[in-house]
């Protein structure tokens, strides 16, 4: 399960040591987390890493498949941890040590920014492939990231991106060793740590209010 450790300023959430996908419990779990770190008024920044193989494989398809009735509402709690994300009012980086699959790459676009580890992991959007067409509101936080040459390589063809490409091609912004994982990415937004949080949230609301609005729209 997640956990979350304060180092200072940096606030460091660990995703979990296994595949790390979104179960309910796990999404109740993340977002009590936010609560806490937004709760605070102190200068703060938050670095999210996953411990092992994976960062996220995303959605729960086995919870899913054995909780059909609630797919609808479970796909808006996962809608809604994106929106928060995009809209954390403070600086945020996904460090990338793993996999990081369909709904789990899509939370680490969801940061501010983005390290990975450079010599093992895949950052994919497989939907192509396992027959998954991406939500509205998936389709409206990846495009609000990418730009549009690379989402249609990532989305329409479930290419798997190592770390060096996924820099190159901008869905990362730098790559790392495993070992300085973590501290290259604290390092990384430690220089921003300390702006206004209302005007940062504001700012970041209204960078991404048509991907919010989107991501927010009931799933049908």
């Amino acid at each position: 399960m997640p956990s979350l450790e304060q180092d200072g300023a940096i606030w460091t959430l660990n995703l979990g040591d296994d595949e790390n996908r979104f179960s309910p419990e796990w999404l109740t779990s993340v977002n009590g987390f936010l609560d806490e770190l937004e709760a605070g008024t102190d200068a703060a920044a938050l670095v999210t890493i996953g411990t092992g193989k994976f960062f996220s494989n995303g959605l729960d398809l086995e919870w899913v498949a054995q909780h059909l009735d609630k797919y609808a509402a479970y796909v808006e709690r996962v809608h809604t941890l994106f929106a928060r994300f995009l809209t954390l009012p403070v600086p945020t980086i996904a460090a990338v040590n793993g996999h990081a699959f369909g709904a789990g790459a899509m939370l680490a676009l969801a940061h501010d920014y983005r390290i990975m580890r450079e010599d093992r992991g895949f950052f994919c959007f497989p939907e192509a492939d396992i027959k998954i067409p991406f939500t509205p509101g998936m389709s409206a936080l990846i495009t609000s990231k990418l730009t549009p040459s690379t989402a249609v390589k990532a989305m329409t063809t479930g290419h798997r991106y190592a770390g060096p490409q996924a820099c190159e091609d901008g869905l990362v912004d730098a790559t790392a060793q495993l070992e300085a994982l973590h501290s290259e990415a604290a390092d990384y937004v430690r220089p921003f740590v300390g702006k206004d949080r209302n005007t940062v949230g504001t700012i970041k609301k209204t960078m991404f209010a048509s991907a919010v609005d989107t991501l927010n729209q009931d799933v049908s």
